[in-house]
Protein backbone atom coordinates (compact mmCIF):
# COMPACT_ATOMS: atom_id res chain seq x y z
CA UNK A 1 0.00 0.00 0.00
CA UNK A 2 1.01 3.36 -0.92
CA UNK A 3 2.56 6.09 1.62
CA UNK A 4 -1.03 7.26 2.90
CA UNK A 5 0.35 10.68 3.04
CA UNK A 6 1.00 10.73 -0.45
CA UNK A 7 -2.44 9.22 -1.42
CA UNK A 8 -3.95 12.26 0.53
CA UNK A 9 -0.90 14.41 -0.98
CA UNK A 10 -0.62 16.03 2.57
CA UNK A 11 2.79 16.75 4.04
CA UNK A 12 4.09 14.85 7.02
CA UNK A 13 3.33 17.90 9.65
CA UNK A 14 -0.51 17.98 8.02
CA UNK A 15 -2.59 19.08 10.67
CA UNK A 16 -6.25 17.02 11.67
CA UNK A 17 -8.11 19.91 9.57
CA UNK A 18 -5.45 19.43 6.48
CA UNK A 19 -6.01 15.84 6.23
CA UNK A 20 -10.00 15.58 6.78
CA UNK A 21 -9.77 18.52 4.40
CA UNK A 22 -8.09 16.52 1.62
CA UNK A 23 -9.57 13.79 1.90
CA UNK A 24 -13.39 15.49 1.62
CA UNK A 25 -12.20 16.83 -1.45
CA UNK A 26 -10.39 13.45 -2.98
CA UNK A 27 -13.61 11.80 -1.76
CA UNK A 28 -15.91 13.49 -3.31
CA UNK A 29 -14.26 13.40 -6.50
CA UNK A 30 -13.73 9.76 -6.49
CA UNK A 31 -16.97 8.19 -4.93
CA UNK A 32 -18.08 5.22 -6.90
CA UNK A 33 -21.63 6.42 -7.16
CA UNK A 34 -19.99 9.52 -9.14
CA UNK A 35 -17.76 7.05 -11.16
CA UNK A 36 -19.59 4.53 -12.21
CA UNK A 37 -18.18 1.43 -13.71
CA UNK A 38 -14.52 3.42 -13.15
CA UNK A 39 -12.15 1.22 -10.95
CA UNK A 40 -9.67 3.27 -11.16
CA UNK A 41 -11.48 5.93 -9.60
CA UNK A 42 -13.35 3.09 -7.12
CA UNK A 43 -9.08 1.56 -5.87
CA UNK A 44 -8.14 5.47 -5.42
CA UNK A 45 -11.39 6.09 -3.61
CA UNK A 46 -10.63 2.90 -1.41
CA UNK A 47 -6.97 3.64 -0.90
CA UNK A 48 -7.87 6.85 0.23
CA UNK A 49 -10.63 6.34 3.09
CA UNK A 50 -7.93 3.72 4.23
CA UNK A 51 -4.94 6.56 4.44
CA UNK A 52 -7.32 8.90 5.55
CA UNK A 53 -8.61 6.56 8.64
CA UNK A 54 -4.74 5.69 9.52
CA UNK A 55 -3.85 9.26 9.45
CA UNK A 56 -7.54 10.56 11.50
CA UNK A 57 -6.89 8.34 14.20
CA UNK A 58 -4.07 9.95 16.62
CA UNK A 59 -2.68 6.95 17.84
CA UNK A 60 -2.04 4.96 14.92
CA UNK A 61 -0.57 7.60 12.72
CA UNK A 62 2.22 8.23 15.51
CA UNK A 63 2.70 4.80 15.24
CA UNK A 64 2.86 4.60 11.33
CA UNK A 65 4.92 7.58 11.96
CA UNK A 66 7.33 5.77 14.59
CA UNK A 67 7.82 2.70 11.66
CA UNK A 68 5.65 0.22 14.01
CA UNK A 69 3.05 -0.68 11.69
CA UNK A 70 2.42 -0.20 8.39
CA UNK A 71 0.57 2.01 5.71
CA UNK A 72 -2.46 -1.39 6.41
CA UNK A 73 -2.40 -0.79 9.77
CA UNK A 74 -0.14 -3.78 10.67
CA UNK A 75 2.45 -4.37 12.93
CA UNK A 76 5.94 -3.83 11.71
CA UNK A 77 8.66 -6.63 12.35
CA UNK A 78 11.16 -4.62 14.56
CA UNK A 79 15.06 -4.96 14.03
CA UNK A 80 16.63 -6.92 17.01
CA UNK A 81 18.70 -4.77 19.20
CA UNK A 82 22.47 -5.52 20.05
CA UNK A 83 21.47 -6.78 23.75
CA UNK A 84 19.71 -10.00 22.37
CA UNK A 85 23.11 -11.20 21.52
CA UNK A 86 25.36 -8.87 24.44
CA UNK A 87 23.89 -11.09 27.42
CA UNK A 88 24.92 -14.71 26.14
CA UNK A 89 27.85 -16.55 27.19
CA UNK A 90 31.70 -15.50 26.28
CA UNK A 91 32.86 -16.10 22.95
CA UNK A 92 29.35 -16.59 21.45
CA UNK A 93 28.38 -12.99 21.39
CA UNK A 94 27.75 -11.44 18.09
CA UNK A 95 27.48 -14.37 16.01
CA UNK A 96 28.78 -14.16 12.57
CA UNK A 97 26.94 -15.60 9.15
CA UNK A 98 27.81 -19.16 10.11
CA UNK A 99 26.83 -21.33 12.06
CA UNK A 100 28.51 -21.45 15.08
CA UNK A 101 29.08 -24.39 17.15
CA UNK A 102 26.07 -24.73 20.43
CA UNK A 103 25.30 -21.20 19.05
CA UNK A 104 22.74 -19.59 16.35
CA UNK A 105 23.21 -18.77 12.95
CA UNK A 106 22.32 -15.76 10.98
CA UNK A 107 19.37 -17.81 9.00
CA UNK A 108 17.75 -19.11 12.87
CA UNK A 109 17.33 -15.74 13.72
CA UNK A 110 16.03 -14.78 11.04
CA UNK A 111 13.61 -17.96 11.18
CA UNK A 112 12.98 -17.15 14.62
CA UNK A 113 12.02 -13.42 14.35
CA UNK A 114 9.96 -14.05 11.14
CA UNK A 115 7.75 -16.32 13.14
CA UNK A 116 7.62 -14.07 15.66
CA UNK A 117 6.38 -11.37 13.77
CA UNK A 118 4.21 -12.64 11.57
CA UNK A 119 0.60 -11.90 10.42
CA UNK A 120 -1.53 -12.89 13.17
CA UNK A 121 1.17 -12.03 16.42
CA UNK A 122 3.35 -14.61 18.07
CA UNK A 123 0.66 -17.44 18.08
CA UNK A 124 1.60 -18.47 14.64
CA UNK A 125 -1.49 -16.44 12.98
CA UNK A 126 -4.05 -17.61 15.57
CA UNK A 127 -4.22 -14.40 17.08
CA UNK A 128 -7.38 -12.36 16.88
CA UNK A 129 -7.73 -9.34 15.35
CA UNK A 130 -10.47 -6.98 14.87
CA UNK A 131 -11.52 -6.11 11.40
CA UNK A 132 -10.36 -2.48 9.40
CA UNK A 133 -13.18 0.18 9.72
CA UNK A 134 -13.76 1.37 6.33
CA UNK A 135 -14.71 5.11 5.93
CA UNK A 136 -17.29 6.41 3.35
CA UNK A 137 -18.79 9.71 2.42
CA UNK A 138 -22.97 10.38 2.06
CA UNK A 139 -24.32 13.60 0.95
CA UNK A 140 -27.80 14.06 2.06
CA UNK A 141 -30.57 17.38 1.38
CA UNK A 142 -30.49 19.88 4.05
CA UNK A 143 -34.21 18.49 5.06
CA UNK A 144 -33.24 14.93 4.71
CA UNK A 145 -30.32 15.98 7.73
CA UNK A 146 -32.74 18.35 9.74
CA UNK A 147 -35.61 16.15 9.79
CA UNK A 148 -33.71 12.17 9.44
CA UNK A 149 -34.16 9.97 6.97
CA UNK A 150 -32.77 6.70 5.70
CA UNK A 151 -31.00 6.46 2.32
CA UNK A 152 -29.05 3.60 0.69
CA UNK A 153 -25.41 3.42 0.64
CA UNK A 154 -23.65 1.77 -2.18
CA UNK A 155 -20.20 0.29 -1.36
CA UNK A 156 -17.32 -0.47 -3.92
CA UNK A 157 -17.16 -3.63 -3.20
CA UNK A 158 -21.24 -3.76 -4.40
CA UNK A 159 -23.25 -4.34 -1.04
CA UNK A 160 -25.85 -2.09 -0.12
CA UNK A 161 -26.36 -0.33 3.77
CA UNK A 162 -29.01 1.39 4.75
CA UNK A 163 -28.18 3.82 6.38
CA UNK A 164 -30.42 6.13 9.14
CA UNK A 165 -29.94 9.39 8.87
CA UNK A 166 -30.93 10.64 12.77
CA UNK A 167 -32.58 14.28 12.93
CA UNK A 168 -30.42 17.06 13.52
CA UNK A 169 -27.39 15.44 11.53
CA UNK A 170 -24.89 18.29 10.44
CA UNK A 171 -22.12 18.83 8.00
CA UNK A 172 -18.99 16.51 8.29
CA UNK A 173 -21.40 14.38 11.24
CA UNK A 174 -19.26 10.83 10.78
CA UNK A 175 -22.36 8.18 11.45
CA UNK A 176 -21.19 4.34 12.70
CA UNK A 177 -22.75 1.22 11.47
CA UNK A 178 -21.48 -1.46 13.94
CA UNK A 179 -19.90 -4.47 11.93
CA UNK A 180 -19.84 -3.60 8.38
CA UNK A 181 -16.22 -3.00 7.44
CA UNK A 182 -13.91 -5.33 7.04
CA UNK A 183 -13.71 -8.81 8.32
CA UNK A 184 -12.23 -10.06 11.48
CA UNK A 185 -9.29 -12.31 11.18
CA UNK A 186 -9.76 -15.58 12.97
CA UNK A 187 -12.66 -15.12 14.70
CA UNK A 188 -12.06 -11.61 15.44
CA UNK A 189 -14.99 -8.75 15.05
CA UNK A 190 -15.91 -6.95 12.36
CA UNK A 191 -14.87 -3.33 11.73
CA UNK A 192 -17.37 -0.80 11.29
CA UNK A 193 -18.18 1.40 8.26
CA UNK A 194 -17.83 5.09 9.07
CA UNK A 195 -20.23 7.63 7.16
CA UNK A 196 -19.22 10.98 6.70
CA UNK A 197 -22.00 13.01 5.98
CA UNK A 198 -22.22 16.04 3.77
CA UNK A 199 -25.04 18.55 3.43
CA UNK A 200 -26.31 20.18 0.49
CA UNK A 201 -27.02 23.55 1.54
CA UNK A 202 -30.86 24.93 0.74
CA UNK A 203 -31.80 27.82 -1.25
CA UNK A 204 -33.59 29.51 1.46
CA UNK A 205 -33.09 27.78 4.79
CA UNK A 206 -30.36 28.43 6.74
CA UNK A 207 -29.14 26.53 9.86
CA UNK A 208 -28.10 27.90 13.09
CA UNK A 209 -27.69 25.58 15.70
CA UNK A 210 -31.33 24.45 16.85
CA UNK A 211 -32.86 27.52 15.00
CA UNK A 212 -33.66 27.94 11.50
CA UNK A 213 -33.66 31.06 9.51
CA UNK A 214 -34.93 32.83 6.32
CA UNK A 215 -35.59 35.58 4.54
CA UNK A 216 -39.54 35.69 3.96
CA UNK A 217 -40.91 38.23 1.58
CA UNK A 218 -43.57 40.29 1.94
CA UNK A 219 -45.94 42.73 0.10
CA UNK A 220 -45.80 46.43 0.86
CA UNK A 221 -49.92 46.35 1.69
CA UNK A 222 -49.12 42.92 3.91
CA UNK A 223 -46.70 44.71 5.80
CA UNK A 224 -48.50 47.85 6.43
CA UNK A 225 -51.67 46.13 6.85
CA UNK A 226 -50.69 42.72 8.69
CA UNK A 227 -51.95 39.95 7.71
CA UNK A 228 -52.12 36.24 7.93
CA UNK A 229 -49.24 34.48 5.31
CA UNK A 230 -47.89 31.09 4.98
CA UNK A 231 -44.69 30.24 5.75
CA UNK A 232 -42.30 27.28 4.82
CA UNK A 233 -40.77 25.37 7.63
CA UNK A 234 -38.82 22.24 7.49
CA UNK A 235 -41.83 20.54 8.55
CA UNK A 236 -44.00 21.69 5.82
CA UNK A 237 -45.83 24.94 5.46
CA UNK A 238 -47.76 27.02 8.52
CA UNK A 239 -49.74 30.01 8.70
CA UNK A 240 -48.01 32.96 10.74
CA UNK A 241 -49.80 36.57 11.00
CA UNK A 242 -47.49 39.64 9.84
CA UNK A 243 -48.30 42.15 12.66
CA UNK A 244 -49.49 45.65 11.26
CA UNK A 245 -46.77 48.28 10.07
CA UNK A 246 -44.00 45.65 10.03
CA UNK A 247 -40.78 47.15 9.20
CA UNK A 248 -38.37 45.18 6.21
CA UNK A 249 -36.00 43.70 8.36
CA UNK A 250 -38.18 43.01 10.89
CA UNK A 251 -37.48 39.46 12.42
CA UNK A 252 -40.78 37.18 13.43
CA UNK A 253 -40.14 33.75 15.34
CA UNK A 254 -42.11 30.66 15.05
CA UNK A 255 -41.94 28.42 18.05
CA UNK A 256 -40.82 24.78 17.98
CA UNK A 257 -40.33 25.04 14.07
CA UNK A 258 -36.71 24.76 13.91
CA UNK A 259 -34.90 21.66 14.06
CA UNK A 260 -36.59 18.76 15.81
CA UNK A 261 -35.81 17.40 19.32
CA UNK A 262 -33.03 15.13 19.03
CA UNK A 263 -30.23 13.77 21.49
CA UNK A 264 -31.65 15.31 24.37
CA UNK A 265 -32.11 18.85 22.62
CA UNK A 266 -35.16 20.80 22.92
CA UNK A 267 -36.35 21.40 19.58
CA UNK A 268 -35.51 24.81 17.70
CA UNK A 269 -37.41 27.52 16.62
CA UNK A 270 -37.98 29.35 12.73
CA UNK A 271 -37.16 32.80 12.67
CA UNK A 272 -37.92 34.60 9.49
CA UNK A 273 -36.56 38.16 8.58
CA UNK A 274 -39.25 40.30 6.49
CA UNK A 275 -38.12 41.30 3.46
CA UNK A 276 -40.36 43.66 1.52
CA UNK A 277 -40.95 43.52 -2.11
CA UNK A 278 -41.92 46.36 -3.89
CA UNK A 279 -43.56 44.67 -6.77
CA UNK A 280 -43.94 46.00 -10.29
CA UNK A 281 -45.28 49.75 -11.43
CA UNK A 282 -48.51 50.55 -10.08
CA UNK A 283 -49.65 53.78 -11.53
CA UNK A 284 -52.39 54.13 -8.91
CA UNK A 285 -49.93 53.92 -5.94
CA UNK A 286 -47.51 56.30 -7.63
CA UNK A 287 -50.32 58.49 -7.64
CA UNK A 288 -51.47 57.71 -3.84
CA UNK A 289 -48.16 58.97 -3.00
CA UNK A 290 -47.38 62.01 -4.83
CA UNK A 291 -50.73 63.05 -2.99
CA UNK A 292 -50.26 61.86 0.30
CA UNK A 293 -49.75 63.95 3.44
CA UNK A 294 -48.86 61.78 6.76
CA UNK A 295 -50.37 63.29 9.89
CA UNK A 296 -47.33 62.70 11.46
CA UNK A 297 -44.58 63.28 8.68
CA UNK A 298 -41.09 61.32 9.76
CA UNK A 299 -37.50 61.41 9.00
CA UNK A 300 -35.84 57.76 8.79
CA UNK A 301 -32.56 59.76 8.56
CA UNK A 302 -33.04 61.92 10.91
CA UNK A 303 -30.21 60.47 13.11
CA UNK A 304 -27.28 60.34 10.65
CA UNK A 305 -25.18 62.81 10.35
CA UNK A 306 -23.03 63.51 7.31
CA UNK A 307 -19.77 62.53 7.16
CA UNK A 308 -20.30 59.64 9.99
Amino acid sequence: MDDPYKTLGVSLDASHADIRRAYRTLAKQLHPDLNPGNMEAENRFKAVSAANELLSDPEKRAQFDRGEIDATGRERAQPASYRDYAEGEPGRRYGRTGPQPGGWSAEDIDDMFGKMFSEGGRSGGKARMHGRDELYALTIDFLDAVNGTTRRLTLPDGRSLDVKIPAGTVDGQVLRLRGQGNGGVNGGSDGDALIETHVTPHRYFKRDGQDIRLELPVTLAEAVLGGSVEVPTPAGPVRMRIPAHSDGGGELRLRGRGVPAHDGQAAGDLYATLRMLAGGPDAALDEFLRNWKPEHPADPRRTMEAGQ
